[in-house]
């Protein structure tokens, strides 16, 4: 499970986002957001399955 705040990363991608919240009673029930190319905050929403903790957050532990 993860936590708010926490930076995550699709399994297949190199995009960085931060969880920002969770909705238990959906599939896709992690949400988060990330800047992109253009300085546009971006909110999506994935099932926690498609995540892994980002590379930086693995190096913390």
């Amino acid at each position: 499970m993860y936590k708010e705040g926490q930076q995550v990363q699709q399994e297949f991608g190199t995009q960085v986002m931060k969880v920002v919240g969770f909705e238990p009673d959906l599939i896709e029930n992690v949400i988060t957001e990330w800047e992109d190319e253009e300085g546009t905050i971006v909110k999506g929403k994935f099932m926690e399955s498609q995540l892994l903790p980002a590379e930086d957050e693995l190096e913390k532990q």
